[in-house]
């Protein structure tokens, strides 16, 4: 069986081959990224290891947001096709960070939201297993704010799938499908348009 964030890589790399080199430069919804940076990033995860990652955060002085920048630049192709490729080479690696920084769960959480981060963009589609995105939502809603989670969202608010067995917290329901919820849920506004419910009225209202 194919794990879950192998399975959302490899969907990525298919829907990335369609794209014209113009589509590739066409700013994502990740903040100050590209397509083509969200894919260099999403290299740079599928190579991480615990070692790799301790070195690149002290030549980064331990700032994380520099030590993505560095990623990027470092796994960025000349092309497009060269970064495809890049991609391509790492799709199947199940290799990250170590466990007590980011769980399992996250690797499948950062898969789904950059993806999204690239195809609501392009206008792109995709028809996430059911699975998978309540495997996403529960480690949100287990996973501390400091840590990119949701916890203290749940605490606030219940979420609530329309196309799934999925209901996470406590307090005014937020109703929304599995996606939406899960694009709230790691701080993102993508889906905030498709959120209904008393307590949409308590969510934070600034764009992530």
């Amino acid at each position: 069986m194919v794990i879950g964030w192998v399975a959302e890589r490899r969907a990525l790399i298919d829907d990335l081959a369609t794209l014209t080199p113009q589509q590739w430069e066409t700013p994502s919804l990740a903040q100050g990224w590209s397509v083509h940076d969200v894919a260099a990033h999403l290299i740079d995860n599928a190579l991480t290891t615990p070692g790799r990652l301790l070195r690149g955060m002290a030549a980064a002085r331990f700032d994380f947001d520099r030590q993505n920048a560095a990623g990027v630049a470092a796994n960025r192709g000349a092309s497009p096709a060269e970064t495809l490729t890049r991609l391509r080479a790492v799709a199947d690696r199940t290799s990250g960070p170590p466990t007590f920084l980011a769980a399992e769960g996250s690797r499948l959480v950062e898969e789904i939201a950059h993806g999204e981060d690239i195809r609501r963009r392009l206008n792109l589609h995709r028809a996430y297993p059911p699975q998978s995105l309540a495997e996403a939502l529960g480690y949100q809603a287990r996973t501390r704010e400091a840590m990119g989670g949701a916890k203290g969202l749940v605490g606030r608010v219940t979420l609530v799938a329309t196309d799934a067995p999925v209901r996470l917290g406590r307090g005014p329901e937020v109703r929304g499908t599995a996606l939406a919820l899960l694009m709230l849920a790691t701080g993102r506004r993508h889906g905030s348009s498709e959120l209904s419910g008393p307590g949409v009225s308590l969510l934070p209202t600034d764009p992530a």
